[in-house]
């Protein structure tokens, strides 16, 4: 199995670019709770050891192991950032504008502006950076595994917060995605300000009320 690499930030530092900026999100197919994203700014010149040797795709990681790597890519990262889009905004633009938004709310939020954007599967046009986006960038590139991971420790977060105040779904469980015990709570109570009501299920239960 290949793990990710520093190809792409060393050819960008070679060519005299600073802050590279990874990004990935999380949350884009849940049924409740807002899309998240990352983005981390590894430090110029950095080394194929430590940290960045260990991380990996967010969705390979135990929830333990991310929260642990999540410490300490905040820690040896020379920026980093997360960006959220609410149910209410994904209900209102849809949730590819509104990844792309929380991905520009996330660069945005950078203690300083990046040189360069590498990102996973999205473009942001209204960023004005120049920037490449990768199929499976979170597999193959340092930078975008390390936002994928801040990206899902921040989001899973929420979601436990959100199971406090809404505790007959189980959103501590499953964070909002699709799971058969969601599903079928949605049946029994109706959703929740939480909800995205544009999602196919939603509508439909909507469509019932």
């Amino acid at each position: 199995m290949a793990y990710p690499n520093l190809e792409h930030e060393t050819r960008l530092w070679a060519a005299g670019c600073g802050a590279i900026a990874g990004l990935d999100e999380a949350g884009r197919g849940a049924l409740a709770g807002p899309v998240v994203a990352g983005v981390v700014v590894l430090p110029k010149g950095a080394s194929l050891t430590d940290i960045w040797a260990e991380v990996r795709d967010s969705k390979m990681l135990s929830p333990a192991r991310r929260e642990e790597m999540a410490l300490r890519v905040r820690s040896a990262a020379a920026g980093w950032s997360v960006g959220e889009a609410s149910a209410a905004e994904i209900d209102e633009i849809g949730i590819a504008p509104a990844t792309r938004l929380a991905m520009q709310r996330a660069v945005g939020a950078l203690p300083a502006r990046p040189d360069y954007l590498l990102l996973d599967w999205v473009r942001l046009a209204t960023v004005n950076l120049p920037q490449e986006s990768f199929t499976k960038g979170d597999a193959r590139i340092v930078s975008i595994a390390a936002a994928s991971i801040l990206a899902k420790v921040h989001r899973d977060g929420l979601l436990v917060a959100m199971d406090s105040l809404f505790p007959v779904y189980g959103f501590a469980r499953h964070k909002g995605y699709g799971a058969a015990s969601h599903l079928a709570a949605i049946k029994r109570h109706g959703p929740c300000p939480m909800h995205r009501m544009s999602f196919a299920p939603l509508r439909q239960e909507q469509r019932l009320l």
